[in-house]
């Protein structure tokens, strides 16, 4: 069988294809070695596999059992709308863990998996209708959405195709690891109803998924079957996308349906359906040989490399749909980046080299596996984040909710996406073109492919990304001739992308040297690879030692979040600071520019990692209000460590000079006080009251809020136990209104009550207590000793209400 076929979507798979009918003549020019012929050895990534293996894959179909996932498929086979639990396009979830396991017993075979693979099939058959249709919301008969709607109904959100897009990539990597046909038999048979359903056909649909996948999913198909429909299929929803002429409406620019592919220029739109829709591309464009499509997507990866790519390899802002907000809209604070993004933009990476062959591309997969991807997972394999902002400030809680990775999302589809991305990592490390043999990572291993009709094995040893050494030993069975190609990572030679997005404030090119059998080679660099053409022995060593500065990388001036602020890089890391390691404290920190960095590898910090350490400066308020800057000692870990130890500050983009530096408030009465409230909407937080934050207007959505939500033209209460009695004369409060956006406004009215032994009196003052927007409410009385304050807040009928800030006046003498 042509090995060809064995490529499929996030990992290359190896196995024997009996029976199977042939792919297509044309394709990627070159091929990745798979996974599966990629042994990964003892380094940084085999313990987080190992991890992935035995805890993240059990772990996450626990959860799948746990909340409803697995039995909505028998919900489905009973025709059972009260057994349907959760989102309607969880189905995918189960999917992806299921191409995970997949890959799991692919390298490790596990009876136990895999009988309970075997159970979990049956129950997809079970649920799947007559024709092939198998989506649990609608064929259970669920009352939420899309549940009791035709089907196909609202494609733009529905995922129908979305979740069978997941189904195929599972079936595909299940056959080829366990070599049976149930779950394969369950995908064709509902992929021939999709190509039924969807086409050019006079009867058939003109239409697309809102949320793309299922274009690589039909290419994975294509590639196990040899089926050409299915191929055709993928070109057809790669074609109809922004066809205002042939289709009764289109998504617009949040699913890249605002124009052709062949006509977009820019990346829009949610980013993890514009990753996955750009691979989807490029499968296509290497099967048909339509260069037109390349040129598109081209076009697209120059514009987020040049403009929309975050320092860590990812992609997507707050406020912008999970996508993208426009150029240079990269806000650190209110970074999206979601686990999934990187993973798309990973696939799509991956195939950009495929076609081009340039190490443009393997340098940015590097950055997004280190930095934008690894971070989504605990080192324990159990905790997720969904966004990963470059800023982590705790009065901002609202902004990149939880401040520590989560065990689980209502939706949760990064974790099942860590589940089958993780153990696919070693497809990523090498690849070939007829005599060309491309070592693109840098990974602890022992490979086995074919060149020039010659069985190879290539073993590399490196504790890379720790330091620039890397051995590879050569061993084919017969001396043979090929060019090995080592890439010679973009951080070497001075540069962070193809782009003037950032820059290295020296982008000296770092010394490289390699070796051949101890003997140096002056080897060619040709599109940032060391080309070695020789004819090679087994056991010929070639050792490449890469000198590893700390870099220091600004961003261009038009990212305003930056400006003034420098990042630090080490090899293929991003660094960041992090309270843990500075008395939970790192806002105040600033750096000056001539600070040396030492780094330094502890084993017994966060699994082993390498940290640098400096010193800097820290700012700090005096008690007549100026502000002071000391010297401070500054501990930087690589961001993917961050978040192991508690709650903390986090920053990437560090001040250059003590004006952007955040000195920590003076405590006050208000600040010191024990928060608490008659009732808090589950989404919000009491300790907003007394953050010390400063609003910009009632509607503020950027900084943390408490609301009495969903209470509503109720009578409620919130309240300052003080840490000691004190003397006040005062208070100021700033009210909530989203008017225009939700339904808290200013209250009707407001009494202000003090604590008197066990009772609550009213605060003596003159007339109505004043309520208006966008300003602090002030309110002055009598100086009086209390422990304690307490507002009153009757809502306005049909709204509740919410506090932005309160402060406490002292009382001055």
């Amino acid at each position: 069988m042509n090995r060809a076929m064995l490529w499929a979507g996030v990992s290359w798979l190896a196995g024997s294809m009996s029976g199977m009918a042939l792919a297509a003549d044309g394709d990627y020019p070159i091929r990745p070695v798979p996974f599966t012929s990629v042994e990964v050895r003892p380094g940084f990534w085999l313990p987080r596999m190992q991890t992935n293996q035995t805890v993240t894959v059990p772990y996450c179909f626990q959860r799948c059992e746990d909340t409803g996932r697995i039995t909505n498929f028998i919900a489905a086979a009973e025709r059972d709308p009260d057994g349907f639990e959760g989102i309607f396009f969880n189905d995918s979830d189960v999917f992806k863990i299921v191409e995970g396991a997949a890959y799991s017993l692919a390298l490790h075979p596990d009876p136990q998996l895999d009988q309970y693979l075997d159970t979990l099939i049956a129950k997809f058959a079970a649920a799947q209708e007559a024709d092939g249709y198998l989506f649990t919301a609608k064929t259970s008969g669920s009352s939420g959405p899309y549940g009791q709607s035709p089907r196909w109904t609202g494609l733009d959100h529905s995922h129908e195709l979305y979740n069978v897009g997941h189904l195929y990539e599972a079936a595909v990597a299940h056959y080829q690891a366990t070599g049976k046909r149930s779950l394969l038999d369950i995908a064709i048979k509902n992929a021939d109803l999709v190509a039924r359903v969807f086409g050019p056909g006079p009867e058939q649909r003109k239409d697309v998924p809102g949320h793309q996948q299922i274009e690589m999913g039909l290419v994975r198909l294509y590639r196990v079957t040899g089926e050409p429909k299915y191929l055709d299929l993928a070109q057809f929803f790669v074609d109809m996308r922004g066809r205002r002429d042939l289709r009764e409406s289109i998504y617009g620019p949040y699913s890249q349906d605002h124009a052709p592919i062949t006509e977009q220029t820019e990346a829009v739109g949610h980013a993890v359906r514009g990753g996955y829709f750009y691979a989807g591309v490029a499968d296509v464009a290497a099967l048909t040989g339509d260069a037109t499509y390349i040129q598109a997507i081209d076009r697209i990866w120059q514009d987020v490399i040049d403009t929309k790519l975050y320092l860590i390899g990812s992609v997507g802002q707050h406020g912008a749909g999970e996508g993208y907000a426009g150029p240079y809209q990269l806000t650190n604070l209110r970074a999206y980046n979601e686990t999934c993004a990187a993973i798309a933009l990973a696939f799509w990476n991956h195939r950009m080299f495929l076609l081009h062959g340039d190490s443009k591309y393997a340098d940015v997969l590097e950055r997004i596996l280190y930095n934008g991807f690894l971070p989504g997972v605990s080192l324990s394999g159990d905790r997720f984040f969904y966004p990963n902002p470059l800023k982590c400030d705790l009065k901002f809680r609202f902004n990149h909710g939880d401040l520590q990775r989560s065990p689980w999302f209502d939706c949760s589809c990064c974790p099942s996406n860590v589940v089958r991305f993780m153990p696919s990592i070693p497809g990523y490390v090498y690849a070939e073109r007829e005599n060309e043999l491309y070592v693109n990572l840098f990974l602890a291993s022992r490979a086995t492919l074919e060149l020039n009709g010659q069985r190879v094995r290539v073993v590399q040893q490196t504790d890379y990304p720790w330091t620039g050494s890397v051995g590879i030993r050569v061993e084919p069975e017969q001396p043979t001739r090929f060019a090995l190609k080592v890439r010679i990572p973009a951080w070497v030679r001075g540069q962070v992308l193809p782009s003037d997005l950032y820059r290295y404030v020296d982008d000296t090119p770092a010394p490289w040297t390699l070796t051949v059998n101890g003997s140096p080679v002056e080897a060619t660099l040709h599109n940032g690879y060391a080309v070695v053409d020789r004819t090679w022995e087994a056991g010929d060593q070639v050792q490449l030692e890469l000198a590893m500065p700390i870099r220091r990388v600004l961003s261009n001036e038009r990212v305003e979040p930056n400006r003034g602020r420098v990042a630090f890089e080490r090899g293929p890391l991003v660094y960041c600071v992090e309270g843990a390691d500075h008395d939970g404290r790192v806002l105040d920190l600033w750096i000056p520019d001539a600070t040396a960095w030492t780094p330094e590898h502890r084993e017994d910090l966060l699994g082993g990692v390498t940290v640098l350490t400096g010193e800097g400066q820290a700012v700090a308020r005096t008690e007549d209000g100026s502000i002071e800057s000391s010297p401070a000692t500054v501990t930087m870990i690589p961001y993917f460590a961050w978040c192991h130890r508690g709650e903390n500050e986090m920053m990437v983009w560090m001040p250059r000079s003590p004006d952007l530096a955040e000195p920590a408030p003076l405590p006050t009465i208000a600040s010191t006080s024990t928060p608490s409230a008659s009732h808090v909407w589950r989404h919000d937080d009491v300790s907003a009251l007394n953050d010390q934050g400063e609003p910009q207007d009632s509607s503020d959505h950027g900084l943390p809020r408490f609301t009495w939500w969903d209470r509503i033209g109720t009578k409620e209460w919130v309240q300052y136990d003080f840490a000691e009695p004190a003397e006040v004369s005062g208070v100021e409060v700033y009210w909530f209104d989203d008017t225009g956006r939700g339904r808290c406004r200013i209250p009707q009215a407001w009494n202000l009550l003090y604590r008197d032994g066990d009772a609550w009196k009213p605060v003596p003052v003159d007339g109505d207590l004043p309520v208006a927007k966008d300003r602090y409410n002030r309110v002055e009385f009598s100086p009086l000793v209390t422990d304690g304050l307490r507002i009153e807040a009757h809502l306005q009928p049909e709204f509740s209400a919410g506090i932005l800030e309160w402060r406490v006046l002292p009382a001055v003498r």
